[in-house]
C-alpha cells in the first residue's frame, strides 16, 4: 500500500508531514498533521493541502490532481511514522465532507489485509465504535498499533 508514496518532511516533534502532490494540476503542497485531544495519547489525523498563506490543513479544497492513490500512500507512510515515534497513540480520522470520510473508508477497505498487520482498525457508527467491516458505512476511523 506504501510502496508508491511521495518524499515527507517531518517537523521535529514528528508531528507535522509535508510532501508535493504531482500532477495535472501541478504542484500542490500537501500537510497531514497529528493534533493532541483532550484524551491521553488519542490524536486527530488532519490532512489537506498546505494554505500557503497560514501553513495550515485547508481539508475543504479539491485538488483532482489526478494521484490520489499516491497521496493516500503518502499519509499511510506517516501514520507509520507517527506510530514508530509515539507507539501509544491512538489516531481517529474522518473527511470533512462525507465524501471524502467514503474515500478514506475505501482506501481501508481496498488495504484492510495490509493495514491489519500493523493496525487495530475501528470504524464509527451510531456513536459506537466497533471493528472495522468493510460492508458498514462509517463516520469516522481510529487506528491504534499493534505492540511487536
Amino acid at each position: 500500500m506504501i510502496d508508491d508514496r511521495y518524499h515527507i518532511e517531518v517537523d521535529e516533534k514528528n508531528t507535522v508531514y509535508e510532501f508535493v502532490s504531482i500532477g495535472s494540476k501541478g504542484n500542490v503542497h500537501k500537510i497531514v498533521k497529528y493534533s493532541e485531544t483532550n484524551l491521553k495519547n488519542l490524536y486527530n489525523l488532519g490532512f489537506g493541502d498546505k494554505d500557503q498563506d497560514t501553513s495550515e490543513v485547508n481539508d475543504l479544497v479539491v485538488t483532482n490532481n489526478g494521484d490520489s492513490q499516491k497521496v493516500l500512500s503518502t499519509v499511510a507512510a506517516t501514520v507509520y511514522h507517527f506510530t514508530d515515534k509515539y507507539p501509544d497513540a491512538s489516531i481517529i480520522a474522518a473527511g470533512s465532507t462525507k465524501a471524502r470520510t467514503r474515500l478514506y473508508q475505501m482506501g481501508i477497505s481496498n488495504n484492510l489485509e495490509a493495514i491489519e498487520k500493523d493496525f487495530a482498525v475501528y470504524g464509527l457508527k451510531a456513536k459506537r465504535w466497533e471493528s472495522f467491516n468493510k460492508k458498514a458505512s462509517y463516520e469516522a476511523f481510529l487506528v491504534k498499533r499493534k505492540k511487536t
